[in-house]
């Protein structure tokens, strides 16, 4: 199966250079429907980009500070010297959706990058 997302350009940007390898999002019902090996193609917001990945494996968690527990934070899409706050996700998820649905830290690996 084949999904599309979209992502604000420097998560978009972190994936297309391979150090960002979990994508984080809400465990909501569109991503319940996930499986590994399928494929979700990017969007990036800001320049219409798209690349292409495949999901390698799936880490469902209760909360988002679970999910931060268990991955460095570069994987997760920050730099090195950054600090990962898993209440960075609230600007994106409210709290009575995060305690609803759960979320989700999908592994993945690139399959094509359009240049």
């Amino acid at each position: 199966m084949k999904y599309n997302m979209k992502l604000n350009n420097d998560p978009f940007n972190s994936i297309k250079t391979g150090t960002k390898t979990i994508e984080m999002r809400l465990n909501d019902e569109k991503r319940q429907l996930l499986k590994e090996k399928d494929l979700i193609e990017f969007t990036n917001r800001t320049t219409l980009e798209t690349i292409l990945v495949q999901i390698v494996k799936l880490y469902k968690y209760s909360s988002f500070d679970e999910l931060y527990k268990h991955f460095d934070k570069v994987s997760l899409g920050y730099d090195k010297d950054d600090i990962a706050n898993p209440k960075d996700m609230d600007k994106y998820y409210s709290k009575e959706e995060q305690d609803k649905y759960g979320v989700v830290g999908i592994k993945v690996k690139i399959v094509y990058k359009g240049e």
